[in-house]
Formats: structure tokens, C-alpha cells, sequence
């Protein structure tokens, strides 16, 4: 399979045609796959009620059939047709939060394939805002299902050119529009119990949907290991966004300790005769003694951290380190969904620095 490379622009009308998003469209009718920008990652794309296109999207990532996919809605109309019980605060979270980086979690219809749900009952749904995605939507008339665009367990992709690295050749085309504005995956809230629950955490957080509905639970695993449970949302029980290198967090009480934990065991690597990555911010990072020190931006700045982590863990593939080992981050607003991807990525190998 040769796969098409098109560039389209990033502010789209209905009164700019763009050809390639009609190919796409056309590619996505008649049961293909395509890869598309959206303000979080790049998604790879089916009719989300075709079964076969939806076998499609699990077989060229190579992603467990279990891991539920993300269907793409262009209206909130569309939500009925995939849902069977929206309660009212589905809808008052729609009005504020689409379109947007937020998914929920509904009982589904019987038209929405088990091949889409992973084998569950539910669906999950969100309305992108990135306006590519929306016009992709449209154009095509169908129901988009897309996880992230890339090869299972890898870093999601924030550029065409991280799609192409990983699925090449393994798609139909790929829809190139630039730099994901937010980095990170979608907010999920599971809509279905009495009170709304937060099973992965993101630009949408816990304190501004509760701003809008009231009482929202965090799911008890968006920081804990979930290998053993069959997962409700994408991102839940399988390693994700996982660089080559094995890598670590470490936490400590000061920043100090911190650069002293990872610089003790950065030497001790490079004793053993491996090539050794560390992730910092701005501000700690010329303390590091490692090989190489990627700078993912101030830890006051989170959108900015949020946006480049992916490529920075990408980034380190490219250097050829055997360990990386990054510096944590609150676990508060949108840093509990960085900290929820560093986890993941991670393998949830956490290293607490001695205080002293």
C-alpha cells in the first residue's frame, strides 16, 4: 500500500475546497483509513460503523482489540445515533466543552459495531475542534472512529511526519495540517454511572467539569498500573506513548534532590557503557551530566509541556539513549494528565530521590 502524503491548510471553509480532503473523504467512504490532525493528536481514521474498517484501524496499529476507539461527531445531533441514554449533563457539558478535547462515555446503540467498542456496551464520542478533523467529518458524511495515529504503545503523534514514521505504507493516506495545538489525548468522562467519572485525565480537567455539572469522581487508575483490567477507554490498561529506552520518573521533595538522584544515576549508566537521556525543565537543566538533556519548557507552563511531550519522548529515539529518566510534575490540573502519560510511558517506574 502506497500511502498518499497531503498538506492541507489549517483554517478550512466550506467555500475553500480543498481536493484533499475530498480524496480523504472518499477514502474514508469506501471503508479506508486515513490520518488527520485534531487540536490533541493526529487520529487515524474509519467509518466507525463499519465493522471492517474498524478491524482495519486495530490491525495497522496493532493495537489490542479490546482498546476501545473514539468515534468523531461533526454535530451534536449525531450523538443519538451512537448513544441510548445522553443524560442532561452530557448535554450542559456538550454546550460548554464542543467541540473540544473531551470524550464521553455513553450506553451504546446497536448500530455501533463491537469491532468500534472493543467488545463493550458502551461508546465513547467526542467532537473535535480542530477544523480539518471537522471538515473530514463532514465531507465524508460518516461517523469517524480514530484513536491516535500511531503504531501501539509508541508516543502519540503531533506532526504528519510522526504518522508517516510509524503507519507508512500501512494506511491510505495521511492529512498533514501542521502542529497539534494541546499534545495530549482527550479528557474521557464515563457518563453512564450517577455520578461522572473521569477515566483519563486532560486539557479538561476534573475542576472544570465540576464547574459546569457539579460532583465528578478521578478514576482511581489514571495514576495507578491497570495491566489486569479490561479497559472502559483508550489509554487505561496497556503500556501507551512509551519511547525505546527504558525511562523513569523521579519525584523528590526539592528540585536539587531531584538533579542529585537522576545525575548519581546517570553515572552510574554510563559506568555500565550506556547512553543516558534525561527530561527537564528550563530551569534545572544545565545541572544534568547526562549524554543528552531534552528541555520540554518552564514546569509553570503546562500547556507548553503538554504540547511538546510526545515529541520530546520521540525525540530521544532519534539520540539513541538506553534510559531516560524525567522529572515529575504536580498532580493538579492539566499535570495530572501529563503525569498520567509520563506513567504510562514510563511503565509506571517511579524513583523517589533521598531528601538529602
Amino acid at each position: 500500500m502506497n500511502t498518499i502524503m497531503a498538506t492541507v491548510k489549517s483554517c478550512i471553509t466550506e467555500e475553500e475546497p480543498s481536493e484533499a480532503l475530498d480524496v480523504a473523504a472518499d477514502i474514508l467512504k469506501k471503508g479506508g483509513l486515513v490520518a488527520f490532525p485534531t487540536e490533541t493528536v493526529y487520529g487515524l481514521g474509519g467509518d466507525a460503523l463499519n465493522t471492517e474498517a474498524s478491524k482495519k484501524i486495530y490491525a495497522a496499529k496493532g493495537r489490542p482489540s479490546d482498546n476501545p476507539l473514539i468515534v468523531h461527531i461533526a454535530k451534536e445531533a449525531d450523538l443519538k445515533r451512537l448513544a441510548r441514554e445522553i443524560p442532561d449533563a452530557a448535554y450542559r457539558l456538550a454546550d460548554v466543552f464542543w467541540p473540544g478535547p473531551l470524550t464521553m462515555i455513553f450506553q451504546k446503540q446497536p448500530a455501533v459495531p463491537d469491532s468500534t467498542t472493543g467488545g463493550l456496551d458502551t461508546v465513547a464520542v467526542r467532537m473535535p475542534s480542530h477544523p480539518v478533523a471537522y471538515e473530514l467529518i463532514r465531507r465524508s458524511g460518516i461517523l469517524i472512529a480514530a484513536p491516535s495515529a500511531n503504531a501501539s504503545g509508541r508516543p502519540s503523534p503531533t506532526l504528519a511526519a510522526h504518522v508517516r514514521e510509524d503507519l507508512d505504507g500501512r494506511i491510505d493516506m495521511i492529512l498533514d495540517g501542521g502542529d497539534c495545538r494541546y499534545g495530549i489525548e482527550s479528557t474521557i468522562v464515563d457518563m453512564t454511572g450517577e455520578v461522572p467519572v473521569v477515566l483519563r485525565p486532560g486539557y479538561i480537567t476534573k475542576e472544570m467539569l465540576e464547574n459546569v455539572i457539579g460532583p465528578v469522581e478521578m478514576d482511581a487508575g489514571v495514576l495507578s498500573d491497570r495491566l489486569h483490567e479490561r479497559p472502559k477507554a483508550p489509554g487505561m490498561k496497556y503500556t501507551h506513548y512509551a519511547p525505546k529506552a527504558t525511562m523513569y520518573i523521579v519525584e523528590g521533595e526539592s528540585p536539587n534532590s531531584v538533579i542529585r538522584c537522576i545525575n548519581r544515576m546517570v553515572k552510574e549508566r554510563q559506568a555500565a557503557g550506556c547512553r543516558v537521556g534525561v527530561l527537564a525543565t528550563r530551569y534545572n537543566a544545565l545541572a544534568y551530566e547526562a549524554d543528552e538533556v531534552i528541555v520540554i519548557g518552564d514546569k509553570e507552563d503546562t500547556l507548553m509541556i503538554s504540547a511538546k511531550l510526545y515529541r520530546c519522548l520521540r525525540e530521544f529515539d532519534t539520540k539513541d539513549v538506553d534510559y531516560i529518566y524525567a522529572e515529575s510534575f504536580a498532580n493538579t490540573g492539566l499535570g495530572t494528565a501529563i503525569m498520567n502519560r509520563l506513567m504510562k510511558a514510563a511503565g509506571h517506574r517511579v524513583i523517589q530521590a533521598p531528601s538529602i
